[in-house]
């Protein structure tokens, strides 16, 4: 690679032990990735986007017409929800882009995708809780369960440890206890090539193979898409507020439906063109992890400045 295309990033991102326990269950949270003013200033810019989302009409991300958007971003669903899914959102703030470049994500992300990464979609969810929540028997309440890619195609082993064509970094800028509908998964599915039916109904079957996220505000779950994975039951007062990237080797398309305009383009550095724009070549640069006690990159890095963050 270039030099000029390379970020500090760091390597390893994981500990042995968050490395094993990944390997093993398909996610893992690493805590502290954010401070709390880190937090809110994320939170301040996604309450200003979704207001002026709705301001705007509840455009749809899938829309055609990009006059219709708010800063290059719509919503998943364009009615009115108790949960709003906005997608595309690297360009509605310059704190967005901030996190989709952010050294320790893309570093999570790097060290299991095994190699170069790009952005393949950027998205945040706040939701409170369903207005028919306690009509809901929580023992018979059925998740959105699902998995982004397939096991054969999203992942490999090399030197004994696990890697994932499709990984995603969701953040929690809110704390999420016990009742405020943490990504749930069901764990080690992520290396199952079995119809995802099947594992779902054992899972229910066997509600300890469901795992949910709970942690402080400002911690990360790492996760590979082959997991099958939903959005949690909430039930608290409180709003759940996640930022989520999706990162994957850069030769794989971006995915979502933003069109980054010429202004953000002219403002994208050297050492991020690959990390929005990809590369047309299958010939992938491989940086792999060659064993999993490998001591931890400790370096702490800022939410910072999107546009300038520092060379290899």
């Amino acid at each position: 690679m270039p030099d000029e295309e390379k970020m500090d990033v760091p390597f390893p991102a994981l500990t042995s032990a968050q490395r094993l326990h990944l390997d093993i269950y398909g996610y893992v949270v690493i805590p502290e990735t954010l401070t709390s003013d880190e937090c809110g200033i994320l939170i301040d810019a996604l309450q200003e986007l979704k207001r002026d989302l709705i301001a705007a009409g509840r455009p749809s991300s899938k829309s055609e017409d990009l006059s219709l958007k708010v800063r290059g971003a719509g919503l998943a669903g364009t009615k009115p929800s108790h949960h709003d899914f906005m997608r595309d959102i690297e360009q509605a703030d310059p704190s967005f882009a901030a996190y989709i470049t952010h050294p320790r994500m893309i570093g999570l992300a790097a060290e299991l995708i095994g190699g170069e990464v790009r952005m393949v979609e950027s998205n945040a969810h706040i939701n409170t809780r369903s207005p028919d929540w306690d009509t809901q028997d929580a023992e018979a309440f059925r998740y959105s369960f699902h998995r982004g890619i397939d096991v054969p195609y999203g992942s490999y082993t090399r030197h004994g440890l696990y890697h994932c064509n499709f990984v995603k970094t969701l953040t929690n800028l809110t704390e999420l206890r016990p009742d405020d509908g943490g990504t749930v998964v069901i764990a080690g599915s992520h290396k199952m090539d079995l119809p995802p039916e099947q594992l779902i109904e054992c899972a229910y079957q066997d509600r300890s193979l469901i795992h949910q996220v709970v942690a402080p505000a400002g911690s990360t779950l790492l996760f590979v898409e082959p997991l099958i994975h939903a959005t949690g039951r909430l039930t608290s007062e409180r709003e759940r507020v996640i930022i989520i990237t999706g990162y994957g080797p850069a030769q794989l398309p971006y995915w979502g439906d933003g069109v980054l305009t010429d202004e953000f383009r002219a403002q994208i550095p050297a050492n991020q063109h690959l990390l929005f724009h990809g590369r047309q070549n299958w010939n992938r640069r491989v940086h792999e992890r060659t064993d999993l006690m490998s001591a931890v990159d400790p370096r702490p890095f800022e939410l910072g400045v999107w546009n300038e963050r520092d060379s290899q």
